[in-house]
């Protein structure tokens, strides 16, 4: 029987990591492509998990676990200058996957316009698109090794049906913090467009510079749902736990979202996600300036590592990954470079390309994604191979 899929499904095509992932397989490539960490995650985090096992095993609160939503708040209140609720302000999700999908279906109609940054999250044009809406990209741009927003261009981008802006920072795949003096645009566009912030903040306990919450600038609060995650702070990203922070109404319409796409989320995983942030919190927070730091030396012997081929490196200030430029091997495009270097080195990369609109492909033409979430031992053996470039 042959059955034809929706209108929507039939326009995404495969996810690139898939396709570079059997890449790695079929040449025994490291694999720098998917941003996942290749190490467990800290020991306290297991031993929450099994202990985990005692606690009740049926549906949670439609919210969240109060003993999560508790942690919750206290680890983000100093991050906010309103005060948070447990349940008024905050909604457990299936990770920040399932937030930014919830978040589309929440707050965009058919035929709504959501502006997106790029290079972008795969995830998002996928998103919109299955909401009804319309994506309209606007690309960061590089000068002289750092990547910036330009007011002018993202102003002309908005309309009178822009319902809803994504940002995400620190930014995937860039790894650029973005600054007050942008921040605080966005959010003179969205109040003026009467639109929706979507402020990813998956990335933001691994910002090597300080970490800037657009909620938390003025006139941000009211209009912005932050999106958080636990698998990317904890090395735990099988988990897919995250949670939502925003203001009441606008975490409502997520929570009427939410109840009718996966309802609620893992009870024994948000009661060892709990236990895990009261651990953390109870041991002064430390944890988070020691995850930070060991992200950073990841980063710093990538890009070490980097400068010694042909690959010149973009220093990320944040996240998993580092972009090079690879002009110096001549390559026709990411993508020709991307499937010959599993082969020709094996190390598996990703073509920024991939996270760029059609008509802005051009711009990721000499670029190319390494992640450095992985073991140090991985990093080095990854360097030697590049090395033969």
């Amino acid at each position: 029987m042959s059955v034809t899929p929706s209108r929507r499904v039939a326009a995404l095509g495969e996810n690139v990591f898939s396709t570079y992932s059997r890449l790695a397989e079929q040449h025994a490539a490291i694999n720098l492509g998917q941003g996942f960490p290749d190490f467990d995650p800290p020991a306290f985090v297991l031993e929450a998990l099994a202990e985990s096992r005692h606690h009740h095993q049926q549906y949670a609160p439609l919210p969240g676990l109060k003993a999560l939503s508790d942690e919750v708040v206290a680890a983000h209140q100093p991050g906010f200058d309103h005060a948070l609720e447990p349940v008024a302000n905050i909604l457990v999700t299936v990770g920040a996957t399932e937030g930014l999908f919830g978040a589309m279906q929440a707050f965009v109609d058919p035929g709504d316009e959501v502006i997106l940054f790029e290079p972008f999250y795969d995830a998002y044009p996928a998103d919109v698109s299955m909401a009804g809406g319309h994506p309209r990209f606007v690309p960061l741009r590089l000068h002289e090794g750092t990547w910036h927003l330009d007011l002018d261009e993202f102003a002309g981008a908005a309309s009178d049906r822009t319902k809803m802006i994504v940002v995400n920072s620190p930014h995937n795949p860039t790894g650029k913090v973005f600054s007050d003096d942008e921040l605080d645009a966005i959010i003179s566009v969205a109040a003026e467009r009467e639109a929706v912030i979507v402020s990813d903040e998956v990335y933001e306990h691994l910002s090597f510079t300080p970490h800037r919450r657009i909620a938390a600038r003025p006139g941000g609060w009211e209009r912005t749902v932050s999106l958080h995650s636990f698998g990317k702070t904890f090395s735990a990203t099988g988990w897919k736990i995250g949670w939502a922070i925003g203001p009441e109404q606008l975490i409502r319409s997520l929570r009427n979202a939410h109840q009718w796409i996966p309802f609620v989320v893992a009870t024994p995983l948000q009661a060892a996600a709990a236990a895990v942030l009261r651990t953390v919190r109870e041991a002064g927070g430390g944890y988070y300036h020691e995850l930070a730091a060991a992200f950073e030396r990841k980063r710093d012997l990538l890009v070490a590592a980097l400068a010694a081929t042909p690959l010149e490196p973009i220093v990320p200030d944040g996240g998993y990954f580092v972009l090079a430029d690879s002009r110096a091997l001549a390559y026709t495009d990411d993508v020709a470079l991307c499937l010959d270097l599993p082969r020709r080195c094996g190390v598996v990369a990703i073509p920024p390309s991939a996270f760029y609109s059609e008509e802005n492909r051009y711009l990721a033409k000499h670029l190319v994604r390494f992640a450095f979430c992985k073991e140090d031992a991985v990093l080095r053996q990854a360097a030697e191979r590049l090395g033969t470039l």
